[in-house]
């Protein structure tokens, strides 16, 4: 039988002791909580199925975020970004709690909270990593009888998918006949490589644009990766988990061939290192800051000449756009087979997220 007692004048204790078992003890605000929880580890313990939960009821949230940052995280491609998630979790008030004690109410009204902030996809990617964490902690830090919370959560829809396309430049384009028609609505990107006062940030949006790469396979890009005589750049290790090798079209390898002959001046060893030497998010914050400055000069640009800026131009433009935009355009060249091969698209439902042609380009081919 378990033993309750009065602990000060406002708390009970429940302590089980059973042969065969660690002694069990718990305090409670009232004495029918603690009778209550004493008769389920008791029925527990009768039919075999008790588990400790000492570990998930002292170990606190931020205490389980840090270690899998430390244990797990490394070992993702997107480690970065999933750092900046856990940082957002670990700024919570629900941090301070212990493992056992996060609800799932206490998640939907954070959850409730976000959406008036955030869009659907940062919130159900916030609470993908929350999962994950409980999930670690019962499969792998003995934490067997920890229930995961984030499964009773209704998920918030993602409606966020971008459709996002370079805007098309006024003049024609001087590049050969096939890829003038790619490269002749350069004008918006054309204004913010202009605005940028990055050295290496020019290369990497025109290469993102002419290959599709992502943001962190342009940053793991290696010179001894990089074939200018066959036009291919290797990539080991993507976001799926297979290599690929993407085609670089003639301005790809001009931009790359100026890189390294810019390099080699330098008395710089090129032929092993990092095309580009910077992080991800660092590509990222740059890009945002000359899509800014460019906005700014082409609003100027329009007041000078008395007339009224579009207000599209120059603005909701991120980099992860330039992948959409090069998909795009390679689709008008490569069949859909092919072109899986060059983004790296296992699934074409996928690879029809990133493919948004325009409609007067599909107009163009009808009788």
């Amino acid at each position: 039988m378990a033993a309750i007692r009065k602990r000060g004048p406002y708390q009970w204790e429940a302590q089980i002791r059973r042969r065969g078992y660690p002694a069990q003890s718990k305090t409670f605000n009232t004495k029918a909580e603690a009778e209550a929880w004493a008769k389920m580890i008791e029925s527990e313990m009768a039919r075999g199925v008790w588990i400790s939960r000492g570990e998930a009821e002292a170990t606190l949230l931020h205490e389980a975020l840090a270690r899998y940052e430390a244990e797990v995280v490394p070992h993702k491609k997107g480690a970065v970004q999933e750092a900046s998630v856990l940082k957002a979790w670990c700024a919570q008030p629900l941090a301070k709690r212990p493992l056992s004690a996060v609800r799932s109410s206490d998640l939907v009204k954070l959850r409730d909270e976000w959406l008036k902030t955030y869009q659907p996809a940062t919130v159900l990617r916030r609470l993908a990593v929350l999962s994950h964490v409980f999930s670690v902690a019962r499969k792998e830090w003995g934490m067997e009888s920890l229930s995961n919370p984030v499964e009773l959560v209704r998920k918030p829809q993602p409606n966020n998918g971008r459709t996002r396309r370079l805007a098309a430049s006024e003049g024609p384009s001087d590049a050969a006949e096939g890829e003038g028609q790619r490269q002749a609505s350069d004008g918006e990107l054309e204004r913010v490589v202009a605005a940028s006062g990055s050295a290496v940030l020019p290369a990497i949006v025109w290469l993102a644009v002419e290959t599709a790469m992502r943001r962190g396979e342009l940053a793991e890009l290696r010179w001894e990766h990089v074939d200018l005589a066959r036009r291919v750049a290797h990539l080991p290790a993507t976001k799926n988990g297979s290599s690929r090798d993407v085609p670089l079209s003639s301005r790809a390898v001009a931009v790359l061939a100026e890189l390294k002959a810019a390099r080699e001046a330098e008395s710089e060893d090129v032929a092993a290192g990092r095309v580009f030497p910077v992080r991800s998010d660092a590509i990222t914050r740059a890009f945002e800051r000359a899509v800014l400055r460019a906005r700014e000069a082409y609003v100027d640009e329009c007041k000078a000449a008395k007339r009224k800026p579009e207000p599209a131009l120059l603005t909701d433009l991120r980099f992860h756009d330039l992948r959409h935009e090069a998909t795009s355009r390679l689709a008008s060249i490569f069949p859909m087979h092919e072109l899986t091969k060059i983004t790296g698209h296992k699934d074409p439902r996928m690879l029809m997220r990133y493919y948004h042609p325009r409609a007067e380009d599909l107009a163009k081919r009808l009788a």
